[in-house]
């Protein structure tokens, strides 16, 4: 037998006698409610009562035990959790009482009016009740008392400041009173709504609104900071968290609305206070009505589909009903995880999962042949902009000759509409990666041209590794003259959370006591969540017209050293005194800060006024091409001039570390 089923056996065994011993105690309240409706009503003179009436009531006493035990049962009152009863259970409880005490009464009467004294059955039903709510409720009240003098006794007793005074506020004050294993308190609550000041909740004194938040932590030596307010906006709970970050207080906080309304807030569901909730802006909501006209009954391809971006978009892009989704990967542990998760969630919807390299021409093109997807999310790429700096052939070999190749394959075989995850490190690149994104972007900005123009059978296809079946066959060369495929970017900044990105190494850091480090203490990023940025994405999608860089808005930029201060604060930690925060200098290649738009690009709204238009600026693309097979040669060959090459096509490229391979 094993550990987990001994466990399993000892609670069934503990249930079932804490069951048998609450029923044994009904039988005998029913026993003692009966002398006692006697013993008072004959003057608390137990020779005073007849005889007669003593043998009556006894006589029934068994029907009225089995009467109690059925009416509890059917009430569920031996299956509630005494430890937690409420308002309910009393209810209930009273209500069980009162129907054992009827029926028991129109039983006698019905045997003979006579029975007993008619005042028998009301001082019966007084005791009965008192016994059996009793019992229930002083098992809650000695669990209070004994918490209460426990905390006491105690030293290092957690003082807790709630904020928040509504039905989520009340769950986590309940839950803390009755939680045996914390050794915590709720010392005071916060509320904004002036009708609750100076009014108690569950005990706990509501002392005024945030302008108190201050006082009210020294006053009260407040070790840990709950924040209850799952209803209020992201803006409001932000206002809040930034008077709490530098109290040196642990914070949490309580999800979110949904949690409150399934009965689902308790201590376990707390979640810390991350760096997303200081940002400081609602989330940004996108047109799901137009998303689903653009995706429903669609077969959509997402290369680089396990990654953070990729698997994001295949999570939306799967509750937008696609007649199918394919997975395109060459990680296969990150695409098997998206495709397990999509699969459980969506096992109806045909999902299909494919390791392979965008670099591969005939790979792609057997994807694009079997599947022939209408919309293609282009998201594989290298983006770690330190490695590729070390690494620039591998950025030209996957970034750049990859996106051509999938590009090529999606003009060839019918597709729609293709959508370039691009990046604001394209704008004005100091770094290889960035350069290469830019390179991406004037791909898809050369084939819409070439489109538009009727001559997509001039574009050339790229071999890297030239063999006799490595030639345009006529089918291609038709379906180039005949194909109308849309090809759009969409550029956006840094993700909260993604590989690489700097929030997951700053709680590594953290984690492990610190430093946390920083490449220079002005270095700014503009953020947005995952989800975010993917919505967005989606929904520039449906704005195209082919040739367009979409770019999302990011809000406000921030400073990366406030992003490491605020994380420790948000763990109840001083920066520089508890975790220190090291600067290291700007690695190769990284800026100071990132721009959204180059200077020679305008701007045009769309319907959503987070997504912008820029304007493409114009270059020779006959001479862009042919010098995209050389620098595809170069990297092939891992040249160390490489990025001299690239500067020469990207005439807004300023590499930092000329010759630097």
């Amino acid at each position: 037998m094993t550990a987990e089923r001994k466990k399993n056996i000892i609670k069934d065994y503990e249930k079932l006698s804490r069951v048998l011993l609450l029923v044994f105690y009904d039988a005998m309240a029913v026993v003692l409610s009966a002398f006692f409706a006697l013993f008072i009503r004959f003057d608390m003179s137990f020779g005073a009562i007849p005889h007669p009436y003593l043998d009556a009531a006894f006589t029934i006493v068994p029907f009225t035990i089995l009467l109690t035990w059925a009416v509890f049962k059917c009430m569920h009152l031996y299956d509630s959790l005494w430890a937690y009863v409420s308002v309910r259970e009393l209810c209930l409880t009273v209500a069980a009482s009162v129907i054992v005490v009827f029926v028991q009464m129109v039983a006698m009467c019905i045997v003979d009016p006579f029975y007993v004294p008619r005042s028998y059955h009301f001082i019966f039903g007084v005791f009965f009740l008192l016994f059996v709510a009793g019992a229930r409720f002083s098992y809650r009240a000695l669990r209070i008392l004994r918490h209460v003098i426990g905390l006491k006794n105690q030293e290092n007793m957690t003082n807790i400041m709630l904020i928040g005074a509504g039905q989520a506020g009340r769950l986590i004050i309940d839950e803390v009173n009755h939680a045996d294993e914390l050794s915590a308190r709720v010392a005071c609550v916060i509320d904004d709504d002036r009708a609750k000041k100076g009014k108690y909740l569950r005990g706990a004194r509501i002392i005024g609104g945030r302008e108190c938040i201050l006082e009210a932590a020294e006053k009260y030596h407040i070790n840990q900071i709950i924040v209850a307010m799952p209803s209020a906006s992201r803006r409001q709970q932000r206002e809040i968290l930034n008077i709490c970050k530098d109290l040196g207080c642990e914070m949490k906080i309580v999800p979110g609305i949904y949690q409150m309304l399934n009965g689902d807030v308790s201590i376990k569901k707390l979640r810390h206070v991350e760096i997303e909730d200081l940002l400081g802006r609602d989330p940004i909501k996108v047109n799901s009505d137009d998303i689903f006209q653009y995706i429903v009954g669609k077969t959509i391809l997402v290369t680089g589909g396990g990654g953070s971006i990729g698997s994001e978009l295949c999570r939306q892009i799967a509750a937008h009903s696609p007649k199918r989704l394919i997975i395109f990967d060459v990680y296969e542990n990150n695409a098997y995880d998206i495709q397990l998760e999509l699969k459980k969630k969506y096992p109806d919807m045909p999902l299909e999962t494919i390791i392979g390299s965008v670099r591969d021409s005939r790979k792609i093109f057997q994807v694009f042949e079997q599947f022939r997807p209408d919309i293609v999310y282009h998201a594989a790429a290298h983006k770690h902009v330190p490695l590729m700096e070390d690494s620039p052939c591998e950025a030209i070999k996957n970034n750049v000759i990859g996106t051509y190749k999938t590009a090529f394959a999606a003009m060839t075989h019918g597709c729609k509409r293709f959508v370039l995850i691009s990046t604001d490190k394209a704008v004005n690149p100091t770094n290889i990666m960035g350069a290469s994104k830019r390179l991406c972007e004037m791909v898809i900005q050369a084939f819409d041209a070439k489109i538009k123009e009727g001559k997509a059978d001039e574009i050339p296809q790229l071999f890297t590794h030239l063999t006799k079946d490595d030639t345009i066959n006529s089918q291609v060369q038709q379906a180039l003259k005949s194909t109308k495929t849309e090809f759009v970017a969409v550029r956006f900044g840094n993700v909260l959370g993604s590989n690489g990105s700097v929030i997951p190494l700053f709680k590594k850091q953290l984690a492990e006591g610190g430093p946390i480090t920083v490449t220079h203490p002005d270095i700014i990023r503009y953020f947005m969540t995952i989800p975010e940025a993917v919505g967005l994405v989606l929904e520039a999608g449906t704005y195209a017209d082919g040739g367009e860089i979409f770019v999302l808005d990011m809000g406000e930029p921030v400073k990366i050293a406030d992003l490491a201060k605020n994380l420790i604060k948000c763990s109840g930690l001083i920066p520089d005194v508890d975790i220190k925060i090291t600067y290291t200098g700007l690695r190769p290649g990284e800026k100071l800060y990132e721009e959204k738009l180059m200077d020679e690009e305008g701007m045009k709204k769309t319907n959503n006024e987070l997504i912008h238009i820029g304007c493409p600026i114009p270059f020779d693309i006959e001479v862009f091409l042919g010098q995209l097979n050389d620098l595809m040669e170069a990297a092939y060959k891992n040249k160390e001039n490489i990025r001299e090459l690239v500067a020469n096509v990207v005439e807004t490229y300023k590499p930092e570390y000329m010759g630097q391979r």
